[in-house]
């Protein structure tokens, strides 16, 4: 099957719209027909040569469309179901999903960084050399093919542009609320980063029923649509000191609940140091891979 797709060839290099080709799906797979895909800073990252990948690759993780065709065994999908693509699709029997941590499966952990799907093996080639996948998902182009882990049914009122972005942005968000810090009702919670992720994190604070939600950023625009999205307080960072003000809304203590959602080396110390005694900070922005956050205890 031929079909067109974004190929990178080389770091900091223009992407190349070309016609590839893969494969029918093999056991397991599912095969999509996109219409919509998000991009991502880590696709960016990528491109630019500061995250490696073996080349050349089809880049994209935040997919949504329609099943095209699936591979023998597959059964939590059909032809015609709307889906979204995961980026961390999972073997369902190793280690660590055994121990039900899928996020963490060993299969994927030891094949994403090769570029290949969960046997290990590229379905992809271009003019006769092999293509590698990105984060088992390949979203920037017309079809992909994903284990049946990978493809997430959805409902077909939901918008394809919208879908998409649950696969990274919006479930690192929220998820970040709901799954890792268990925020209950009536916590304090603070966010900083305004961003996708920053945003749904405060969604996800706004759902929980935690309060106050304070929402940190330096783009007075960024903290006006984080009201929007469920925030009680905002601050400007460039304006105020963050941890004076989270304080200040927190009767002297902290908050509760420190999402730091921003990425950036300077704001990892005010998130730890806004978080009350015996709360949880969760640090969900990438900075580089290798970097020193200071921190004063």
């Amino acid at each position: 099957m031929k079909f067109q797709a974004a190929v990178l060839h080389e770091y900091g290099t223009p992407l190349a719209i070309e016609e590839i080709q893969t494969v029918d799906p093999k056991p397991g797979d599912v095969l999509i027909r996109l219409h919509a895909s998000g991009l991502c800073h880590t696709d960016l990252e990528v491109i630019q040569g500061s995250l490696a990948y073996p080349l050349p690759i089809v880049l994209g993780h935040e997919g949504a469309g329609v099943v095209e065709a699936v591979g023998d065994g597959v059964s939590l999908v059909s032809p015609g179901n709307h889906v979204i693509c995961s980026w961390n699709p999972s073997c369902g029997h190793c280690f660590y999903c055994d121990r039900n941590q899928p996020i963490l499966c060993e299969v994927v952990t030891n094949t994403r960084p090769k570029g290949h799907l969960m046997d290990d093996t590229s379905r992809m080639t271009v003019n006769g050399t092999k293509l590698h996948h990105f984060s088992e998902t390949s979203t920037h182009a017309q079809y992909t093919i994903v284990p049946e882990s990978g493809a997430i049914r959805v409902s077909k009122e939901i918008p394809f542009d919208r879908a998409c972005l649950i696969g990274c942005g919006v479930m690192t968000g929220f998820g970040a609320i709901t799954n890792i810090a268990k925020v209950p009702m009536g916590a304090s919670v603070a966010v900083f980063g305004t961003g996708a992720v920053g945003l749904n994190a405060v969604q996800g604070a706004r759902l929980s029923g935690a309060e106050p939600i304070i929402a940190i950023d330096v783009a007075n625009e960024k903290l006006t649509i984080a009201r929007r999205f469920g925030a009680t307080e905002t601050v400007n960072a460039s304006e105020t000191d963050p941890v004076d003000e989270v304080k200040r809304m927190t009767a002297g203590r902290g908050a509760d609940y420190v999402i730091e959602a921003a990425g950036i080396t300077h704001t990892f110390s005010p998130a730890i140091e806004s978080v009350r005694q015996g709360g949880m900070v969760v640090l969900l922005g990438k900075t580089d891979v290798q970097r020193e956050i200071p921190y004063d205890g």
